[in-house]
């Protein structure tokens, strides 16, 4: 069996590795070894930057960041109260006099002397002179005298230093920053950090039958919806996209394509076109002008696919049925944008099947799943659509948490059975 059509041109080859590269191209591989074969495409990373850590969200860090202060800075109250000394309120209740207020921000170290206090708000520096913070609540609240009508010594006092000391790197290299990272970063005293560069990614869909945004359909013509969902999922990811307009079924509007693209992208993204049908234009022309490699990917859907090199710039091609395509970016593409920006890849986890469903014969199947909890408290996963797994099916996409990832051995799934999930996002 073949993976090219019949009148597909293929470049002239010669050479001792000629007869190896023409069965490369015509073999069936598993999803784990054609993966292998994407992520030798891209080096570990596109560069690095430095960023105003207002500018940092979603970026993945190059470079550990260390605090520039101790957290916290210095000995503060917990609690609105009264900062007093332990061995002032060991017999209680007691009465004690206010000598100061220290508000949140103030410098004031008023000293506090057997049988006083200080009137102690949250996060105000504790007088050097106390070692406890008696909360407002278990007082009578009294400004000028207060009565303390519980006490346990020591309680209530935050150390400098507790959370981190100066010099402990508080965020580490490889780490996407969240709003908890970056709230990390700027508590340590940072104002800029160094980013990994996000990957340009340029994406288009081909096919005669799309239509752009908004233009009325005649028949045989289908809106063109691919384009925006790579964008939308490599935008998530990290990258900078290039998003093109359906390119039609002819190999030189999308050589054209090709030619803008590819000296200012990292990677390039492609769908439709890949299988071995007479009209798939893409196989046809990187096969022909660049050496494209396509594959028979054992995996339901998305099983055409393939990748060539475009003046030096890797070509990812993926199917063009909306499912398959987006599916394909989560478990093929997205690795190869994860490794541009050296960061690790989403956890993937186990759930129960809630419900049965039949599994293609010899190939992994990628299932759109929602996921929900069942009376017993487990994690449950449901086919989002009474027909799977279907190339063609965009609805599936829109109510899914996950992808339900169901080896190639297993030719049923029963309600019940561990699933294998990883989630969108």
């Amino acid at each position: 069996m073949t993976d090219h059509h019949a009148g597909a041109p293929v470049p002239e080859q010669s050479g001792p590795g000629a007869e190896v590269a023409q069965t490369l191209r015509r073999v069936r591989l598993t999803a784990a070894d054609y993966l292998d074969e994407l992520l030798a495409l891209v080096p570990s990373g596109p560069g690095v930057e430095r960023v105003p850590i207002d500018e940092a969200a979603g970026r993945v860090l190059a470079a550990d960041v260390a605090a520039a202060v101790s957290n916290p800075a210095f000995t503060n109250a917990a609690m609105d109260g009264y900062a007093v000394r332990a061995a002032d309120v060991t017999n209680l209740p007691v009465r004690l006099r206010v000598v100061a207020d220290v508000p949140a921000g103030s410098s004031a170290d008023p000293r506090i002397g057997a049988g006083e206090c200080v009137r102690i708000m949250t996060g105000a520096p504790l007088p050097t002179t106390a070692d406890t913070v008696v909360p407002v609540e278990d007082t009578d609240g009294g400004l000028a005298e207060v009565e303390i009508r519980a006490a346990e010594a020591g309680r209530h006092v935050r150390h400098a230093g507790e959370d981190y000391p100066a010099g402990q790197v508080v965020a580490a290299a490889g780490v996407r920053i969240t709003p908890g990272v970056l709230g990390a970063v700027a508590a340590a005293g940072a104002t800029s950090v160094t980013v990994r560069r996000r990957p340009v990614v340029a994406v288009c869909a081909t096919g005669d039958e799309l239509v752009a945004d908004g233009a009325a359909l005649v028949r045989g013509q289908l809106y063109e919806s691919n384009s925006h969902v790579l964008a939308a999922a490599l935008r998530r990811d990290g990258a900078q996209v290039v998003r093109g307009g359906p390119v039609p079924d002819r190999p030189e509007p999308l050589a054209g394509w090709l030619d803008e693209v590819a000296p200012s992208a990292d990677l390039i993204v492609v769908t439709g076109g890949a299988s071995v049908g007479a009209y798939d234009v893409v196989r046809d022309l990187l096969t022909a002008r660049a050496g494209g490699v396509f594959r028979q990917v054992l995996v339901q859907p998305g099983k055409p696919q393939g990748w060539a090199h475009w003046a030096g710039t890797p070509v990812i091609a993926l199917p063009g049925n909306p499912l398959s395509a987006s599916l394909c970016y989560e478990f093929f593409v997205r690795p190869v944008v994860e490794r541009l920006l050296q960061v690790a890849g989403p956890a993937e986890f186990t759930a129960v099947a809630a419900a049965d469903w039949g599994c293609p014969p010899g190939r992994m199947q990628l299932l759109p799943v929602r996921l929900g909890s069942g009376p017993d408290g487990r994690l449950l996963a449901r086919p989002v659509h009474t027909r799977g797994s279907a190339s063609h099916l965009t609805s599936a996409l829109g109510g899914a948490d996950a992808i339900g990832i169901v080896p190639a051995e297993v030719d049923r799934v029963v309600a019940g059975d561990l699933l294998r999930v990883r989630l969108f996002g």
